[in-house]
């Protein structure tokens, strides 16, 4: 698979991955709608980090957003870090069994539809990059 082919795989992922995060918000799996949203960003990030990388375009194999930002080249504003530092987070607490309670207790509709806004925002903004020169 080409860099082009690659990173548009990543993307179309992506995109499914999102209309699941959008179902789970419906049906209130707040957990799983976070770990969803994860998901959507580190596709993203692999996508581009293939269009970045013609010669090399797997991306490593890394769940941690920000060291998956790093290794495409990024320049982050601190907002930007955080945002990626806070949604890698949902990827570990919906995952391990000894996160998973706490990280119930702290999904509450209202923090869910906080931290949709931010994935949103993130999801926009690489969005924009993968479609620009």
């Amino acid at each position: 698979m080409n860099n082009i082919d690659l990173m548009n795989y990543w993307i179309e992922s992506s995109d499914e991955d999102y209309d699941t995060m959008m179902y789970m918000k419906v049906g209130k799996k707040n957990t799983w709608c976070l770990f969803m949203g994860h998901l959507v960003i580190e596709k993203l990030l692999k996508a581009l980090y293939a269009k970045n990388n013609k010669n090399a375009p797997y991306a490593p194999k890394s769940h941690d957003l920000l060291h998956l930002a790093e290794k495409t080249d990024l320049e982050l504003t601190d907002r930007q870090e955080d945002l990626l530092d806070t949604i890698t987070r949902f990827n570990m607490n919906a995952r391990y069994d000894d996160y998973k309670k706490e990280f119930y207790l702290k999904c509450t509709d209202e923090y869910t539809e906080q931290q949709l806004k931010n994935i949103e925002e993130v999801r926009i903004w690489l969005k924009n990059l993968l479609t620009t020169d």
